[in-house]
């Protein structure tokens, strides 16, 4: 298996479509359009190809100075644990020079171990903490 990662690289909406699902976000493939235009109007992402297969994306969105946010990080199933999150999230977190990164996930461990692995630290866990996150869903 070789991966490439591309930087900010047309993806088509079949391949995101087939991603997306791939891992059961059916929020994002409810509304395919509506999925093409967030990739679109990301601050920047980071894609995996196994030859001319999507297998894997993270992205940001943000002000591209002062915060950024990690969006979404995923890995076709198949293809998990084989350190292709790692990679995508690493490659992004570097093209984010920013001040704040903020990412809003799931409250499991395996996924903080994740996140903490690739250098992220929980809110509440912050030096000068603890912060606390507000969010409403929709």
């Amino acid at each position: 298996m070789s991966i490439d990662l591309r930087d900010d690289a047309p993806i088509g909406r079949e391949d995101l479509l087939d991603l997306y699902g791939s891992v059961g976000w059916t929020a994002y493939t409810r509304d395919p359009d509506r999925l093409v235009r967030a990739l679109a109007g990301s601050r920047c992402w980071v894609s995996a190809h196994d030859g001319d297969v999507l297998v894997g994306l993270a992205r940001a969105v943000g002000d591209g100075e002062t915060i950024g946010y990690v969006q979404d990080v995923l890995v076709r199933p198949d293809r998990q644990h084989a350190g292709i999150g790692r990679a995508l999230l690493t490659r992004l977190l570097d093209r984010l020079t920013v001040r704040q990164v903020v990412l809003l996930t799931e409250d499991e461990p395996h996924v903080h171990a994740f996140y903490r692995a690739c250098g992220l630290e929980r809110a509440d866990e912050v030096e000068g903490g603890p912060l606390r996150a507000f969010v409403r869903l929709g």
